[in-house]
């Protein structure tokens, strides 16, 4: 066998093997599939969400001072869900105190308002609420280990002056005479 004819016995092959295809017996049709489950989970349509999501993007490039002002002109507007989310968001950002509890009140009051127009807000509400306690609770955290890092540093500090007046007191104790 030479290699010129190594193509023509590939191709007899293939040949031969298209022919003897096994034929594929017939599958029973798919039952039709179930029927969509109903949900009940109420979205705020897009058009509600969105603006306030990048107004929140926007707050957050801001300096303090800027968030001061923005604060201020949201206090004029009449208090709707809506500008009662806006002032909530940019006093979750502002580093006053009380801010952040002010804010968590001010998501929860729009999270459980009848008007209709906080329908459409109440889930965007919940979930701001509940990222504003988790900043407290985490400002309050750091504000408590902050409080036990100065307790050690001021323990730390005490035991180092009793070491050093230890050794004050060893080096005027007379030397022991060697045996």
């Amino acid at each position: 066998m030479t290699i010129k004819s190594l193509p023509l016995l590939l191709l007899l092959l293939l040949a031969a093997c298209a022919q003897q295809q096994p034929t594929i017996p017939a599958l029973p049709p798919l039952p039709p599939p179930p029927p969509p489950a109903q949900l009940t989970l109420v979205v705020a349509p897009q058009d509600e969400v969105a603006p306030l999501l990048a107004y929140h993007q926007s707050l957050r490039r801001m300096t303090q001072g800027e968030l001061l002002k923005e604060l201020s002109s949201l206090t004029l507007q009449q208090k709707t869900p809506k500008a009662l989310l806006q002032s909530a968001m940019v006093l979750s950002l502002t580093r006053g105190s009380g801010d952040l509890a002010r804010a968590q009140a001010q998501f929860d009051s729009v999270a459980t308002a009848p008007e209709p127009e906080a329908q459409g807000l109440r889930q965007l509400a919940q979930l701001l609420s509940a990222q504003c306690a988790d900043a407290r609770r985490l400002l309050d955290e750091s504000e408590r280990l902050r409080a036990q890092l100065k307790d050690n540093q001021r323990k730390n500090e005490q035991l180092n002056e009793t070491l050093e007046a230890l050794k004050e007191i060893e080096r005027g104790l007379p030397a022991r005479a060697s045996k």
